[in-house]
């Protein structure tokens, strides 16, 4: 795995829908991925491709979190970033989400060996945040950015890139 870039984007005021899970969803290794994988099964993106999106963010699969969610509990959505006045289709849940400054770290490697998933990525991504002198939000979003053609259209060495983002002061 390895950092390609680290960057400021502006991101404004969206609907996250999806479908939201909690520490209690969590598989046997301690991941959201039974969910990811049904998610792809059962077509969830295809709903909430026909959803108005946003102008100037892409529609891409995230899996977007934070520390304390409407219930005070982790939350783990599964879902896609649409316009604010979107409707969301039956079965899913929306949280608005207001606009905010992303720190975005592109992380690269291999997916099929679950090395941009784990603990060790993510507390990369954010140290190079960190090392760029950003702060998180208190209680902000942290998102999984599966942008297409980034991860969806591997390199010749197979490898894709992941965007990590979070929310900052």
């Amino acid at each position: 795995m390895e950092i390609v870039k680290v960057y400021r984007e502006r991101l404004p005021q969206v609907k996250l829908a999806g479908r939201r899970f909690t520490d209690r969803d969590r598989d046997g290794a301690g991941t959201f991925a039974v969910w990811w994988k049904r998610a792809f099964e059962e077509k969830w993106f295809e709903p909430l491709m026909k959803c108005k999106g946003v102008p100037g963010v892409g529609p891409d699969c995230l899996g977007a979190m934070r520390p304390k969610g409407r219930d005070g509990e982790f939350e783990y959505w599964i879902g896609m970033f649409l316009a604010p006045d979107a409707e969301v289709p039956d079965g899913f849940e929306a949280e608005e989400i207001a606009a905010g400054d992303l720190g975005v770290c592109w992380l690269r490697g291999d997916e099929k060996s679950g090395e941009l998933f784990g603990v060790e990525a993510s507390d990369a991504a954010m140290a190079a945040m960190t090392g760029q002198g950003w702060a998180f939000a208190p209680g902000g979003w942290f998102v999984e950015r599966y942008n297409c053609p980034r991860y969806t259209q591997p390199d010749e060495k197979g490898h894709v890139i992941l965007d990590i983002c979070a929310y900052l002061v």
